[in-house]
C-alpha cells in the first residue's frame, strides 16, 4: 500500500446509489449523478451507472471525458464557457444553460460536429448563483431557443444551497414547475425535464413534500456521504464512509504544546495561536495541505486531536488515544465532502478500490 491514499468503498458506494434510486422512484424522479467530488474515477462512476441512474454530470470537461465509454447520457454541469463550446458538445449531451448568446455558440458547435445538444433553462428561485431571474428572460430565451438549429430545449432547472444557502421548499420548487407549460405553449413540445436541485432537495422526498412536476435531481454528496444537504440530516441505511483517507505516521516525538520563542507568520501568511496542552505526544503524518484539507478530515480513532499542519505534514495530539501509536502506523478518517473533493483531486494522494 502507498500511503497517503483514498480507500473508496465500491459495495458502499453501490449501496448509497440502490437506495436513492428506490427513494426517487416512487415519486417518479430520475438521478442524475455527479461524479466531480470524486473526479469521475472510472471504477466509481460505473458502479454507480451499473446500478441505474439515467444521467452522469460533471461540471469539468476533463472529467466528462473519462465517462464517454458509458453509455447514458452527459450532463456537463457549469455553465458553458463561450471558448470551449465545441468540446462541451462533443463530451456533454445536455448543458445548464443561462445565457442565449452561449447557447447560440452551442448551436454552431452542435452543427459543426452534427449533433443535437439538449438545454436545460436555469432558473434563480432566490440563492443568487446561476440562471435567469426575471419573468420576461425566461420567456425571450424560450423564443430565441426554439429557431435554433442543433439545439433542444429538454427541461428547465435551479440551483439551490450552494451559495446563498437558501432551502429548497415545496412553494420556491413550485415556482419553477410553474414555468414549464408557459415555456411548452411557446416551444410547442413537452419538456422532458423539470431538474429540481440537487442533494438538499432529498430530505422532502420523506414526507412527499416535493412537487411531482420535478422529474430529477443532480445528485453527489448524498451518494458518497448518504446525507441531505439542507440540514445535514444522515439517511437511515446509507454509509458516510465509502471514501477513507490513510496516512502514515513518521515522528512520533514527545514535545511542548507552544512553539519556543516569538511567534511570526506560518508558511502560509497566517500567525498561528496555540493551546496550551503541556507536554504531548505529536504524531507527524505524511500528508500536508498540498494533499488535502486538514479541516475536512474526522480522525476514526475519537481521541486524536488534530493541532494543524503545513503543505507536507500533519501534526496530531495522540496523548489521550488508548492505541500506541508508532512510526510506520496507519492512521484512517473519515472524509467530509469537501475533504472528497480535495484529495480527489491532488495526485498525491492515490486512490485505491476495495469492497
Amino acid at each position: 500500500m502507498s500511503y497517503p491514499c483514498i480507500e473508496i468503498n465500491i459495495d458502499k458506494i453501490k449501496h448509497n446509489t440502490k437506495t436513492l434510486i428506490n427513494m426517487c422512484e416512487k415519486v417518479n424522479i430520475d438521478i442524475a449523478a455527479v461524479t466531480k467530488v470524486f473526479c469521475a474515477h472510472q471504477e466509481v462512476a460505473e458502479a454507480i451507472a451499473s446500478c441505474g441512474v439515467k444521467y452522469l454530470a460533471d461540471s469539468r470537461i476533463n472529467n466528462l471525458k473519462k465517462l464517454q465509454h458509458i453509455d447514458i447520457p452527459k450532463i456537463y454541469l457549469r455553465l458553458p464557457m463561450q471558448s470551449r463550446v465545441d468540446e462541451i458538445v462533443k463530451y456533454a449531451d445536455i448543458s445548464l444553460n443561462s445565457e442565449i448568446e452561449t447557447v447560440e455558440l452551442l448551436s454552431e458547435a452542435a452543427q459543426r460536429l452534427g449533433k443535437i445538444h439538449g438545454v436545460i433553462l436555469m432558473l434563480d428561485l432566490g440563492d443568487l448563483r446561476e440562471g435567469l431571474f426575471d419573468d420576461d428572460k425566461v420567456i425571450a430565451f424560450a423564443r430565441e431557443i426554439v429557431n435554433l438549429s442543433g439545439i433542444k430545449l429538454l427541461g428547465i432547472g435551479t440551483n439551490l444551497t450552494c451559495y446563498g444557502g437558501v432551502i429548497p421548499e415545496y412553494d420556491n420548487l413550485s415556482r419553477l414547475c410553474n414555468y414549464k407549460k408557459e415555456i411548452e405553449e411557446i416551444i410547442g413540445y413537452e419538456l422532458e425535464v423539470v431538474s429540481g436541485g440537487n442533494s438538499s432537495t432529498i430530505y422532502l422526498l420523506e414526507d412527499r413534500q416535493i412537487p411531482n412536476t420535478i422529474n430529477m435531481l443532480r445528485l453527489g454528496e448524498v451518494l458518497v456521504l448518504g446525507r441531505e444537504t439542507a440540514y445535514g440530516k444522515q439517511i437511515d441505511d446509507m454509509y458516510d464512509d465509502c471514501f477513507k483517507l490513510k496516512v502514515e505516521i513518521i515522528e512520533m516525538q514527545e514535545k511542548p504544546s507552544i512553539p519556543i520563542g516569538e511567534i511570526g507568520m506560518d508558511a502560509f501568511g497566517n500567525r498561528p495561536v496555540f493551546e496550551d496542552r503541556g507536554i504531548i505526544k505529536r504524531a507527524i503524518c505524511a500528508v500536508g495541505r498540498q494533499d488535502i484539507d486538514l479541516g475536512e478530515i474526522i480522525p476514526d480513532d475519537k481521541n486524536i486531536h488534530i493541532l494543524g499542519g503545513s503543505g507536507d505534514h500533519l501534526l496530531m495530539d495522540v496523548t489521550k488515544c488508548d492505541k500506541q501509536y508508532n512510526v510506520g502506523d496507519v492512521v484512517s478518517f473519515k472524509l467530509t465532502y469537501a475533504g472528497i473533493l480535495k484529495a480527489s483531486t491532488s495526485e498525491y494522494v492515490n486512490k485505491i478500490i476495495v469492497k
